[in-house]
């Protein structure tokens, strides 16, 4: 695996000569660990990816790493530079760490770096799988590996993120500050046809629409419309629809009932941190930002977030970095190392090989050498 840092000059042959001297295929990747715990957790997923590569053989990384972040905005005034997505555009993937830092308002790290990237690059298919692993303990009663397994699909474009609105009269007793909703035919329909068509994809062909048409009386209402519009295209998808109120005791009551879940923005980025808590830690929830249509490189990021009152104490949680890397190769389309990788966590994980978060005593780097004599270790 060559790293390069931001700015540095290319010492590898382009992926395109070694394709035509017959070599393995080469996937660039564009590295962005941020703030906290990022830079941790994704050193354990690139030495993850490593080991990957060695034992398929068929394949390679060349990751380029960018300095961009808190500490670059607290230098220079900006997370990222003006022409950042140009920067990145032509990588085939981007693995992303998590931006925030206690001295910097949340909004501007957000509105800084992870969604430009997003946005800009039409990421419109948030993507949550959810699932209680081999060894770790759901906080649900009765709970276990098995009784739990969602992926979750969040709007990712547009909707209570869109960004539309503002504050007048600051300051004033008259202030007002609007925060504008936006959806639109387009946008909603495509992430209902995605969802529909993951449903199908996994065993239970099973999807649950949530939305709250009952008090949203115009987007929601247009989402449910569009949720029946879509769904006479998918007649093997067996689909329901929950308020999002109503979702959250049904997530925590009855896991079992449900499989594929969509929704807006918002309500999918409540909805997955609650999944993640269910299935045992944060730590072990991934994400993948995804451009379907494939014009633009897609990001991938645990989302777990920047944890400061953890960083350099070497105990963060790769598992959610792991994971997220294997949506990665499926994403590249190395499906037998991504189901590698996965069975390589989820043994170490039945190990007892854990840290603090999910109960064990293991260091970020054991957690991360044990991930990778597993993949090293394994027979198939």
């Amino acid at each position: 695996m060559t790293i390069l840092k931001d700015g540095d000059a290319e010492t590898t042959p382009s992926a395109d000569t070694k394709a035509a001297k017959g070599a393995v295929k080469t996937y660039r990747i564009a590295s962005i660990p941020a703030d906290g715990i990022g830079p941790e957790v994704i050193a354990a997923g690139l030495q993850a990816l490593e080991a990957l590569a060695r034992r398929d053989g068929g394949f390679t990384f060349d990751v380029t790493e960018f300095d961009w972040g808190s500490e670059r905005y607290k230098k220079t005034g900006a997370l990222m530079p003006a022409n950042g997505r140009d920067e990145i555009k032509d990588f085939d993937a981007i693995f992303f760490g998590a931006v925030g830092a206690p001295d910097v308002p949340d909004h501007v790290t957000l509105w800084g770096l992870r969604l430009p990237i997003c946005q800009g690059f039409d990421q419109y298919a948030n993507v949550r799988p959810t699932k209680i692993l081999p060894g770790i303990t759901s906080p649900l009663a009765g709970v276990g590996p098995g009784d739990l397994d969602w992926v979750i699909v969040r709007e990712n474009s547009e909707g209570e993120y869109s960004g539309n609105g503002g504050r007048t009269h600051q300051g004033m007793p008259e202030e007002v500050g609007t925060e504008v909703s936006i959806f639109t035919r387009t946008g909603v329909t495509r992430i209902m046809r995605y969802a529909f068509e993951l449903a199908r994809s996994r065993p239970r062909k099973l999807l649950t629409v949530v939305t709250k048409s009952n008090a949203q009386r115009f987007g929601m209402v247009m989402w449910d419309e569009i949720a029946a519009e879509v769904a006479k295209d998918f007649p093997d998808v067996t689909w329901d629809k929950m308020l999002v109120d109503a979702m959250t005791v049904r997530m925590v009551k009855d896991p079992k009932s449900l499989d594929t879940i969509v929704a807006t923005n918002l309500h999918a980025d409540i909805l997955s941190d609650l999944a993640g808590a269910l299935a045992g830690s944060l730590g072990v929830a991934p994400t993948g930002n995804i451009d379907p249509e494939r014009r633009y490189p897609s990001m991938f990021e645990p989302i777990h977030g920047s944890a400061f009152d953890i960083t350099g104490k070497g105990i963060a949680n790769p598992v959610a970095t792991f994971w997220t890397a294997s949506q990665m190769l499926d994403h590249l389309g190395e499906s037998n190392a991504s189901e590698r990788l996965m069975r390589a966590v989820e043994k170490v994980c039945a190990d007892g090989i854990l840290t603090p978060d999910v109960g064990g005593k293991a260091t970020t780097q054991e957690v991360t050498e044990a991930v990778c004599e597993a993949i090293r270790g394994e027979n198939i």
